[in-house]
């Protein structure tokens, strides 16, 4: 088929258009900044754009505050964001596409709490729970009454404050925790119980009722699945 005969093939009026794409800012080793150059860096900025070129549709990439993110793209300032949790309230409040991967939420904690690990979410009930500010984590765990601690502004904060004892356990994606466990060179300093909470899909979302560039960026992406291309990305940031 050629170039011109998949063009054909996305709406008109998409083609040219330029995309306004927003990740979160603090979300290492998936998605971030650095402070030399300010270029959005990671392993679901590396997805995003792979998909952006194959679909072959004109974009730029910013990474913000989660929170703004969130607000951008219900304000329609942005084209389209990533990674969102497939919730059903956000299933609700977005077309969501995808995954573009999977991760593991887990609970991560030190030697000073006693828990060894958990079976139901009571077994978590006597500890202080740390989260980040405006995260979804896990339908079940979000509403329970648990003593929770959601004063972090993102993940790095997060381990900072379970290091320095101020919370007793906290939660999030194995990768990226121990990726900021790892920076503080703190890994005999904690442990991961057992048990995920949950294997955690992720998603970019676009604005409800906008099919036409969500059908557009989910045809790229399994054509990208299904030449192994993805495989290949998820592997360099392991």
């Amino acid at each position: 088929m050629s170039h011109n005969s998949l063009l054909l093939l996305i709406p008109w009026g998409l083609q040219a258009e330029e995309w306004k794409v927003a990740g979160d800012e603090q979300f290492a080793p998936y998605s971030f900044v650095t402070l030399d150059d300010d270029q959005p860096r990671g392993l679901d900025v590396e997805l995003v754009e792979a998909v952006m070129h194959e679909a072959k549709i004109p974009y730029s990439l910013r990474l913000y505050p989660w929170q703004r993110v969130k607000r951008m793209l219900e304000r329609h300032d942005v084209t389209m964001a990533f990674q969102f949790v497939g919730t059903p309230e956000r299933m609700q409040q977005y077309e969501l596409v995808g995954p573009i991967r999977t991760g593991s939420t887990v609970f991560m904690t030190t030697e000073k709490t006693a828990i060894a690990d958990w079976r139901s979410l009571d077994d978590l009930s006597p500890y202080v729970i740390g989260q980040v500010r405006g995260y979804a984590y896990q339908a079940d765990f979000d509403k329970a009454d648990l003593r929770r601690d959601s004063s972090a502004q993102n993940p790095r904060q997060l381990v900072s404050m379970l290091l320095a004892g101020r919370i007793d356990i906290i939660v999030g994606d194995r990768v990226q925790l121990m990726y900021f466990v790892r920076e503080q060179r703190a890994e005999q300093s904690v442990r991961i119980l057992a048990k995920s909470l949950v294997e955690m899909p992720r998603y970019v979302a676009f604005s409800k009722g906008d099919r036409d560039r969500a059908d557009t960026f989910a045809a790229a992406l399994a054509r990208l699945r299904d030449a192994g291309v993805l495989d290949t990305l998820y592997q360099r940031w392991q």
